[in-house]
């Protein structure tokens, strides 16, 4: 159902294009219009995750660099059965991640320094597994294209001011439809963007949590990643708002609301959903070892210094960490 959800409001999103392009050109615009569309998409196949990994400044790490990320997200990706994707650092003090490319054999994800500092090697194996739960289902693909679609549609719009009333274009609604287009076809073109971001993090949460097999680490790892989202700025995500749907938490300043114009559903409700399922597949069992990731060194040490996590101490929890309430996750 919700792949069919997803289906109709990329479609919805492609008519809204051609619309917009229709009240500025007539058939011409929205023929035009068509060719854009496609012309970006193409653009954005090849090209989303180079982009969006450049606009946030990250670097990419490896085994040698920062051997206990690097580690868990390869560990993480066997039990997906996914290939490893490529593994990135932001250096930002907000906790976020993300993952991008257009399928799984071309994916990256990244997190921040923020995160890898604040959250615990388990709560960091939830958000992980959540980021290669949406490059499973190739959500990264379709949000970065429903992205692209919505910033055109309102460069289309500002067009419009300057060639849609002032000259007969055939499309009958004058000056007052264009002023309308000009209002209503962002907003449109923005919920529909996030309404297709909110269908698919329940599912990234879920199968996340399938992934590395406790829901309970995740949970914590949202409680907290969205208590410290309020309080430390994440500077490119405000300059870039159109990526804030690619992230786990919504980045951006203000409060998070499970509303029409949400990027992302309520942190309460996903960590309901989420204790719901810990209760589904019992609290205890079958869960991904997070410490069991870290590589040894050759004398047998429990890891290498050097990079995010190289070195044996547990990454603090920070001033704001918080647990679900009524319930404590397995990692203590």
């Amino acid at each position: 159902m919700n792949y069919f959800r997803t289906a109709i409001l990329l479609a919805g999103m492609t008519a809204l294009f051609m619309g917009v392009g229709f009240m500025i050109g007539g058939q011409g615009g929205m023929l035009i219009a068509l060719v854009v569309a496609a012309g970006m998409n193409l653009f954005s196949y090849w090209n989303s995750d180079r982009m969006v990994l450049s606009m946030y400044g990250a670097r990419e790490v490896d085994r040698a660099s920062a051997p206990d990320f690097y580690g868990l997200v390869e560990q993480l990706a066997a039990r997906a059965q996914l290939p490893m994707p490529r593994v990135y650092v932001i250096d930002n003090p907000q906790p976020n991640a993300f993952a991008t490319g257009r399928n799984p054999q071309n994916a990256a994800v990244a997190a921040s320094t923020g995160l890898l500092n604040a959250l615990s090697r388990e709560e960091v194996a939830g958000v992980m597994a959540h980021e290669l739960a949406h490059i499973k289902h190739y959500d990264t693909l379709t949000m970065t294209i429903t992205a692209t679609l919505a910033g055109a549609i309102s460069m289309l719009a500002n067009f419009a001011m300057f060639f849609g009333g002032n000259r007969n274009n055939n499309n009958g609604f004058g000056v007052i439809g264009t002023l309308a287009m000009m209002i209503l076809a962002p907003l449109a073109a923005m919920v529909v963007q996030m309404a297709v971001s909110r269908s698919r993090e329940y599912v990234a949460d879920r199968t996340g949590a399938e992934i590395c097999g406790q829901p309970l680490w995740l949970a914590s790892a949202l409680a907290k990643i969205s208590g410290y989202a309020h309080r430390i700025p994440n500077m490119p995500a405000e300059h870039n708002p159109a990526t804030a749907h690619m992230f786990i938490i919504n980045p951006l300043s203000g409060e998070r609301m499970d509303s029409l114009f949400s990027t992302h559903p309520a942190t309460e409700n996903r960590i309901a959903a989420l204790e719901v399922l810990a209760r589904e597949m019992g609290a205890g069992g079958g869960g991904f070892s997070a410490a069991a990731a870290r590589p040894a060194d050759p004398v047998g040490n429990a890891a290498a210094p050097g990079g995010p996590w190289g070195g044996t101490s547990r990454p603090s929890r920070g001033p704001d960490s918080r647990q679900p309430q009524g319930r404590r996750g397995p990692w203590g």
